[in-house]
């Protein structure tokens, strides 16, 4: 009984978090208290627990992290200017005109706001309080509004630069290392987060073309669907370059330093947030209250990001004090080495997992746990950390427990039924795992261009 001691911690997690506990808590809370049994049944070192001020303090000394709070304060930032209003506004009157087109601006609109913040959460709130009145009001489906808004809210997890593959990165990397030392290789080879930004551009641009693809086959097919906006308004040049280039540039700025190797992730975030406050104060959009809010928002997300790593730190520890890397281990080699139904029971636990955790206690509870086992059957890192972070994105998207169907349905107004968001998505679940099986068909879609930059 005391070998499956580990797995009891994770049965004893999810119990926890469905009675409501903190996550972080519950993380910290449960190692410990297994520990505790431990030591007393003598099945637990209690000197595993000594490693613990030099686990927390590799968290505060780590340089990758220090992005997070960054790419979080750029988010919030471009989210309370208005910069996204303005953008919808100017894509709408550029599109609004044709069968689609406010669906292909919300799709737009949704890519740069994903690439912006990174966070799921604040995409489709900020996405379903703008545009889902606008387009309900223009006789658009309530299913395919709801649908779109949800499916571009979660482009977050995997367009860069992303607080998800910020994570995942970080912790793919240390698991890279880990699965190379357990082989005996003394030299490993490194995997950063910018080798994972490179490997998630082609898959988020596939995924927001089959996306715009889908809406436009709706529009031709059912143009009663998604009807062109009934008062067209022009917008002139200057409008629409002001309105779009700003936040372009602003992307294509972070994101290209870390792509030419001028800087790294911490770097071009700090960039990014400069960045950020230079275009609110040149558009004079935040004022003091705004500017307050925002440091309380920034301050709220960064600390629970680090307060869940610390728990889960904690978790991991313990859990390899029980031998639970070893357990998992030999799970994996009851598989007789065959690395893809490894990688398919993998994907679907954290697919399932995805109804009730969210993608930070995935990144930092689960992947240390399955990653050094699964790259030491073989796997390509970068193209694991897109698959995972594409998987993550279709649970989100999934009925009837996915987080962004949550968020959309807390904002969106009475008229507007569950059913029709759960409709909805359907089409744009069954894209994404087109997107997946593709990917792991042809795993260059992720592999090649990292290789070409780096």
């Amino acid at each position: 009984m005391a070998e499956y001691a580990a797995l009891y911690m994770f049965g004893a997690v999810f119990v926890f978090l469905l009675l409501g506990y903190p996550v972080a808590l519950t993380l910290a809370g449960t190692a410990l208290i297994a520990a505790a049994i431990g030591i007393a049944t003598h099945t637990f070192e209690a000197t595993f627990l000594l490693a613990t001020p030099n686990r927390l303090f590799g968290i505060i000394s780590n340089q990758t992290l220090i992005a997070v709070p960054l790419f979080v304060l750029m988010g919030v930032i471009l989210e309370r200017s208005k910069i996204a209003e303005r953008l919808l506004d100017a894509m709408s009157r550029l599109f609004g005109g044709l069968p689609g087109g406010l669906g292909i601006s919300v799709t737009l609109v949704g890519m740069l706001m994903a690439a912006s913040t990174g966070i799921v959460g604040a995409t489709v709130v900020t996405m379903g309080l703008m545009s889902l009145p606008i387009m309900l009001k223009s006789n658009y489906s309530p299913s395919l509004a709801t649908g779109t808004i949800c499916a571009t809210g979660t482009l977050g997890q995997i367009i860069p630069p992303s607080i998800a593959l910020v994570l995942l990165g970080d912790v793919l990397g240390n698991a890279y290392q880990q699965a190379q030392l357990g082989q005996g290789i003394f030299n490993p080879k490194t995997v950063s987060v910018g080798d994972l930004f490179a490997g998630a551009i082609i898959p988020g641009l596939l995924l927001v073309g089959f996306y715009l693809l889908y809406i436009i086959v709706v529009a031709i097919i059912r143009p009663d669907l998604a009807p062109p906006l009934k008062e067209k308004k022009s917008i002139s040049l200057r409008e629409f370059v002001g309105s779009i280039v700003p936040p372009l540039l602003l992307i294509f700025s972070v994101l290209g330093s870390i792509l030419m190797g001028v800087a790294t992730p911490t770097e071009a975030a700090a960039v990014g947030a400069s960045g950020a406050l230079l275009i609110a104060i040149f558009n004079r959009s935040l004022g003091f209250k705004q500017f307050v809010e925002i440091g309380r928002s920034t301050m709220m997300t960064s600390s629970m990001v680090f307060f869940i790593l610390i728990g889960a730190s904690i978790f991991s520890l313990v859990f390899r004090g029980f031998g639970g890397d070893e357990l998992i281990q030999r799970l994996f080699e009851g598989f007789g080495g065959d690395v893809v139904t490894a990688t398919v029971v993998v994907m679907l636990v954290i697919f399932l997992l995805g109804f009730i955790l969210d993608f930070i206690e995935i990144t930092f509870v689960v992947v240390p746990i399955v990653g050094p086992a699964l790259l030491a059957m073989g796997l390509d890192p970068i193209w694991l950390g897109i698959m995972i972070a594409i998987n993550l994105q279709t649970s989100f998207l999934t009925p009837p427990f996915g987080f962004a169907l949550f968020y959309l349905r807390g904002v969106a107004p009475e008229s507007v039924r569950t059913l029709d968001i759960y409709k909805g998505v359907i089409p744009f679940i069954l894209i994404q795992l087109a997107t997946l099986l593709l990917l792991f068909k042809q795993p260059g879609l992720a592999t090649w261009l990292p290789s070409v930059l780096f």
